[in-house]
């Protein structure tokens, strides 16, 4: 071997760790002057920013934090958020951001599960932290985020967040980690039974699907991004990385509304924003008092159940692109993006929103992404008709399941990370999932998709949002059962949304009920299909 000799080992000059700890580092170099974060009447740069980052990390370490520390954080979309992301990995800590929605009893069980040394909370959620403290027994470390912009709240920690800061060292001399698969970060899935899992990322992780992002939407230097989607999901997606390692400006929404929308996109020239379909229905369905006008290109990314296709071609309509894309917690969000082909744009808007809807193909810096049958292991046909489950491979793949050992070694079986979302391969390479597979309806023997039955009652002008799930039936086992929220203004009967299936879907597929109302979401927009099915549960 020519080419194992010494002279061609790894040294510090030409080998570094991949870590979003190296993005800031630049940027506070070459564009120290540009737009870094808008938050309401707060405007910094990016030379404020990185100095603020310094300040944190600095303070933290003198308050004990340290590598392989457990830092946790409870706060929604605010600077505060994006500056725990670029500095509690400047010390090999890991940033574990919480959904500001969980009860106590949930952070508690997450602050211990995690181990977590210190946390920062948002004074909007003093008092379930408060009480997740408590839950918990563990005696730490708090700081009070008092976010001008917010409602306030009760102080509950050590200090505040500025006093934090005015403790740090503003050129505190940062380093990379020791190793790239080093804990970057620990998400909690937001399991609907049992505890849930905390899925642990690695800095070569989070770097791949970083740059990734850029390469997947083809984004240029300096965009303006608008956090519709939460900073605590998936890290929001990398993004805060993404943008960061760009040089764009940072526009935080505390929570998305129509209204802030608009304004963000005509006061601030947003350019691009990412977020379930639930906030492209409240643009597209904004009122005329909420919308205001705007001049440049918006592109919008896409995730959680698929988009429909009618959804999608009313936001196109109004110069908003939309990139589909899909993933879980596991591979750092979204790591398969629906990539559009230059042909499809000679298509109907129609065809190309139904195309679009789709799941797609792996991300350019994912190794694989496949349709295998869960039972013998083999891809499925490339027919658009044979399920499987869909399965990942390569760098944007989480570390594993903390402390769990069994599972991941479940959901890492034969090489590959499973899924559970049911899915078929159509001849184009393009993936479309069919269902999770707990929610596939199973009617005398027959597997009903539940996002198929969905898609049909989507097509109706009067429905805004639609989830169906089983219902128990005594002849057939369970049969589809639609869950429905109206259009604003809108009325329609519960026969003629059945009438309306009836054209679109074969006889077993319809649903056999139909439930008006409000359908319970999570924060990043998904239905709450769990809270559905108990529904059903106390009606039978």
């Amino acid at each position: 071997m020519i080419y194992a000799g010494t002279e061609l080992e790894k040294c510090a000059a030409n080998h570094t760790a991949l870590s979003p700890v190296s993005i800031l580092k630049r940027v506070e170099r070459v564009h120290p002057e540009l737009p870094a974060q808008v938050h309401g009447s707060i405007r910094r740069n990016w030379g404020e920013v990185a100095q603020r980052c310094k300040r944190l990390a600095s303070a933290l370490a003198n308050h004990g934090v340290s590598s392989g520390d457990t830092v946790a954080l409870i706060a929604p979309n605010i600077p505060e958020a994006l500056e725990c992301a670029l500095a509690i990995p400047m010390l090999g800590a890991v940033l574990n951001a919480n959904n500001v929605r969980l009860d106590a009893a949930t952070i508690a069980y997450i602050l211990e599960h995690g181990e977590a040394k210190a946390l920062l909370v948002d004074t909007e959620f003093s008092s379930m932290a408060k009480e997740a403290l408590k839950q918990s027994g563990r005696d730490i470390l708090v700081i009070d985020i008092q976010d001008t912009q917010g409602p306030g709240g009760e102080r509950i920690g050590a200090l505040t967040y500025d006093e934090l800061l005015a403790q740090g060292d503003p050129e505190f001399a940062y380093t990379l980690p020791n190793d790239e698969w080093d804990a970057l970060a620990l998400n909690y899935t937001s399991g609907t039974t049992g505890r849930p899992k905390g899925v642990v990322y690695s800095h070569r992780g989070a770097w791949t699907n970083t740059v990734n992002n850029v390469i997947t939407w083809e984004m240029p230097h300096h965009p303006v991004y608008l956090w519709t989607l939460p900073l605590f999901h998936c890290n929001g997606w990398c993004f805060p990385w993404t943008i960061t390692l760009l040089a764009g400006t940072h526009v935080f929404l505390r929570s998305p509304k129509a209204d802030a929308i608009y304004n963000a996109f005509a006061g601030e020239g947003v350019t691009h924003l990412c977020g379930a379909p639930i906030i492209m229905s409240m643009i597209s369905g904004a009122a005329p008092q909420d919308q205001r006008e705007f001049t440049q290109h918006v592109k919008m990314m896409t995730a959680a159940a698929p988009p429909p296709a009618s959804v999608i071609a009313s936001i196109e309509a109004m110069g908003i692109s939309i990139t589909h894309v899909y993933g879980l917690t596991e591979v750092y969000g979204p790591a398969v993006v629906c990539a559009e082909k230059p042909s499809w744009r000679e298509l109907s808007v129609d065809d190309r929103a139904n195309l679009k809807a789709r799941q797609g193909v792996a991300y350019e810096l994912e190794e694989d992404v496949r349709v295998l049958n869960p039972e013998t292991g083999q891809p499925v046909p490339w027919d658009g008709q044979t399920l499987g489950e869909i399965v990942f491979r390569g760098n944007i793949v989480m570390k594993g399941y903390l402390k769990e050992p069994e599972e991941t070694a479940k959901a890492f079986k034969d090489g590959w990370f499973w899924s559970g979302d049911i899915a078929v391969h159509h001849s184009d390479g393009y993936i479309e999932i069919r269902d999770r597979s707990k929610d596939i309806i199973i009617s005398g023997g027959e597997n009903i998709s539940s996002i198929e039955v969905e898609k049909a009652l989507y097509s109706h002008p009067a429905v805004s949002l639609a989830a169906v799930v089983a219902m128990p039936n005594e002849k057939w086992g369970e049969v589809p059962c639609a869950f429905v929220e109206l259009a604003e203004g809108a009325e329609v009967t519960e026969q003629a949304l059945l009438d309306h299936a009836k054209s679109k879907l074969a006889s077993f597929q319809r649903p056999k009920k139909v439930i008006f109302g409000e359908l319970p979401k999570t924060t990043t927009g998904k239905i709450r299909k769990n809270e559905l099915r108990d529904r059903i549960r106390d009606r039978s």
